[in-house]
């Protein structure tokens, strides 16, 4: 009995120590927050820097408010999201299959490391005029780019996972006379998984830079292209307005992934470790 009561004392401390972290975070954000909008303020009011150059706080969220009530801008910010996803889910799909497939077998990974050392350092933004002479000014030629990049952030990070099972284990499942499909379930997923899930959450980010770019440059509708309008007729004030909405876009895909690691690496030490902290 002793124990037990000591058990649940112990999980209801772990509990409210994890409630105040999370109090804790989301307080010390907001001050964070407020202290940078006021400092916009105090910038733009104290003409430090030009206003035409940098409109003040106010007036850009009441540009962002005006904005928000336009059908348009909800097209726009639903266009670059579907060709985020898209090109994001299209990425995953093939760094995966590919990264597990020349991860696990040590011939392709030694006679495709070069190939993918001259590949990967290749800026996205460097394809952007092939994929317009391929694609035309077309969604195509952004999901290529967004793709690319992409890409190479799940496929590295799914070798690296496949590399680091070990191989006392590998043996051992090998000596039992596991199937290959149980490895694959039973080894190769749990020690890969946390790369994958690394892998996927910065590919999320990166897909929405290059969506955003892509509309910028090949001039597809969304964001980036009303970013590029806005800035080649000097609405600067619109420009910041679109500016803090593809920033609020990053913060929320980078909390729901972070969210979605959390949830499928629950078992993992590494967030069991933070839960106990």
């Amino acid at each position: 009995m002793t124990e037990a009561v000591a058990g649940a004392r112990g999980a209801g401390s772990v509990h409210r120590r994890r409630r105040l972290r999370t109090a804790r975070k989301i307080v010390l954000g907001a001050l964070g927050i407020i202290g940078f909008l006021v400092t916009w303020q105090l910038v733009s009011l104290l003409r430090i820097i030009n206003p035409e150059q940098l409109p003040s706080a106010s007036d850009t969220f009441a540009q962002l408010s005006v904005m928000v009530r336009d059908q348009e801008f909800w097209r726009n910010v639903g266009r670059t999201m579907s060709a985020w996803a898209l090109g994001l889910l299209i990425a995953t799909v093939a760094a995966t299959v590919l990264g597990a497939l020349i991860g696990l077998v040590p011939f392709l990974r030694r006679a495709t490391h070069t190939t993918v050392e001259f590949l990967r350092p290749i800026p996205s933004v460097a394809l952007i005029p092939l994929a317009v002479l391929l694609f035309g000014f077309q969604m195509t030629g952004a999901l290529v780019i967004i793709i690319y990049a992409s890409f190479w952030q799940v496929f590295v990070q799914v070798l690296y996972g496949v590399a680091d099972i070990d191989t006392v284990a590998r043996d051992t499942a090998r000596s039992f006379g596991l199937t290959r499909r149980s490895q694959l379930r039973n080894l190769v997923l749990p020690t890969a998984l946390p790369y994958l899930m690394t892998g996927l959450r910065l590919a999320a980010a990166v897909a929405l830079i290059l969506a955003v770019t892509a509309e910028m440059t090949i001039g597809n509708p969304g964001l980036g292209r009303e970013l590029a309008v806005a800035s080649g007729i000097g609405n600067i004030t619109t420009v910041y307005a679109i500016v803090i909405v593809t920033g609020v876009l990053g913060l929320i895909i980078n909390l729901v992934f972070r969210a979605i690691e959390r949830r499928s690496l629950s078992w993992h030490q590494s967030v069991r470790g933070e839960e106990v902290l």
